[in-house]
């Protein structure tokens, strides 16, 4: 049996060597540490460096800047206080400050009434009125619930079902929220008549675009024919330039057009062996979803007597008078924002940056919104307004200036919210890593979250204006750049 003083000492020099364990493990980790953040720092500006002495960058510029993701520290920084061109990287700002400040449960709502009374035969005198606030998905088909088919198909057995057999008066698309269909400033001619420049509205529908086939010719040169459109569209007049490219020359057709444009200009070539439908923007979204739900009213055998009208006959309409059908709710703000940096929908960040500005001011100006969202991160997170200098909610203008230190403040906040998770799954995957891109003419961008394999995480944007050279080559010296941090 062992004695008392010498279970007392036994136990002594065992709290003495876990201690003794403990301090060396801690003194490992304060030493390791910034060993780790040197280290890593140290392989960041060895790349930096050659990366920004390329011949492409000769007269272009790049910023770069790396968080620890876990403490925030930053690891490297180059340019970060220089304001550039975002171009969809400007997204993630959006989407962020839309999830912040919006919810991501919120919904937006688009509203089914008639006016007027039903008389004993079934006629309606008055109108159909549909009334949007902003829903960018209304019609899409990326959700099962906002095809629309089903959206039209509803409608019409909802108005058949309150007995309305006859309409003495029209289908009318109130889209006066956002004051009809607009697009930001700064965007420019070549991008507008196309999908991803599509304005937004009040009341958006199928994306406010609509599909082009083509057939091409036989030989190089000749003229590339339409063959079908997605949908009915005989209020529009089609002018078809578009000439057949060599094979392998791939899409290279640009229409042009703005909003409330009644001709389509479409010019370019179309490759060859090419097989895609072209997306060009709708000049008019709320008329065409009158049109297209009065069209499906025609088939039902409910006519009305009136032509398809948007919201500028709402003022001469009697109002008083109006009866309920439906109120139609979109997706919840993370399933949007999902599709919104997955595919890099332009119209979904002019909606949000509008929804944005209404719900804080009852204000609709696109640059109501941008100025909102300075003032929201500067209140956050002491962000200068100097630094986020955007004039749009997508990044589609080239007047967008904002500096990858801001942008990556931004990022880094996003993941200590609740709502990350929806956000992190909405970054597609580039090089391996979840990151959201950015190109338009002469710039390219990436700003994201990663992991590496020792389990050390970061947070980083990376910006890259006025580059020259193919934009294929440009992205390949960025990820080799980004693979410092695998």
């Amino acid at each position: 049996m062992v004695k008392s003083a010498e279970v007392n000492l036994y136990y002594l020099m065992k709290q003495f060597a876990l201690h003794t364990i403990a301090f060396a493990a801690y003194t490992l980790t304060a030493i390791t540490a910034p060993l780790f953040a040197q280290d890593i720092r140290t392989k960041i500006q060895h790349a930096f460096d050659q990366f920004q002495h390329q011949e492409s960058l000769k007269n272009g510029i790049s910023s770069l800047t790396v968080f620890d993701g876990k403490t925030g520290q930053t690891i490297y920084s180059a340019n970060e206080h220089m304001g550039l061109a975002t171009a969809s990287t400007m997204k993630i700002i959006t989407a962020a400050t839309a999830l912040d400040f919006l919810g991501k449960h919120h919904q937006f709502k688009t509203t089914l009434y008639y006016t007027g009374d039903i008389d004993e035969n079934g006629s309606l005198n008055g109108n159909i009125i549909v009334s949007g606030t902003g829903d960018p998905t209304l019609g899409s088909s990326r959700y099962p619930e906002t095809k629309a088919e089903v959206i039209l198909n509803k409608w019409v057995s909802l108005i058949q079902q309150a007995g309305i057999k006859s309409i003495h008066g029209g289908v009318i698309a109130d889209d006066r929220l956002f004051h009809g269909n607009q697009l930001p400033g700064g965007w420019i001619w070549t991008d507008m008549g196309n999908y991803y420049g599509a304005g937004v509205s009040a009341l958006n529908w199928c994306e406010n675009a609509f599909g082009v086939n083509f057939q091409p010719g036989n030989k190089v040169g000749s003229k590339a024919e339409i063959v079908q459109y997605s949908t009915q569209i005989p209020y529009l007049e089609i002018i078809n330039e578009t000439t057949t490219g060599k094979t392998g020359s791939g899409d290279n057709v640009y229409a042009y057009s703005a909003p409330y444009s009644t001709k389509i200009f479409i010019r370019g070539t179309y490759g060859l062996d090419l097989k895609k439908t072209i997306e060009l923007s709708s000049p008019d979204p709320a008329y065409d979803l009158a049109f297209q739900l009065n069209e499906t009213l025609n088939k039902r055998g409910v006519i009305a007597d009136a032509p398809p009208a948007t919201g500028i006959k709402m003022d001469s309409l009697d109002l008083s008078n109006k009866q309920l059908l439906d109120v139609h709710l979109s997706p919840s703000l993370d399933k949007i924002v999902y599709w919104f940096n997955q595919k890099s929908i332009n119209l979904y960040g002019e909606a949000l940056l509008k929804t944005i500005a209404y719900t804080t001011a009852g204000k609709t100006g696109t640059d109501d919104g941008a100025n909102y969202v300075q003032k929201y991160w500067n209140a956050k997170l002491k962000i200068d307004v100097g630094e986020l200098n955007s004039v749009d909610g997508s990044g589609l203008s080239p007047q967008n200036r904002v500096t990858t230190l801001a942008m990556n403040k931004i990022m880094q906040y996003a993941q200590k919210q609740s709502w990350y998770p929806a956000f992190y799954e909405s970054l597609p995957t580039f090089n391996g890593m979840k990151m959201k891109s950015g190109t338009i003419g002469g710039v390219l961008g990436y700003t994201g979250v990663h992991t590496n394999k020792a389990g050390q995480s970061f947070t980083f944007t990376l910006l890259v204006n006025n580059y020259t050279g193919p934009a294929s080559n440009m992205r390949r010296q960025m990820y080799k750049l980004l693979d410092t941090l695998k």
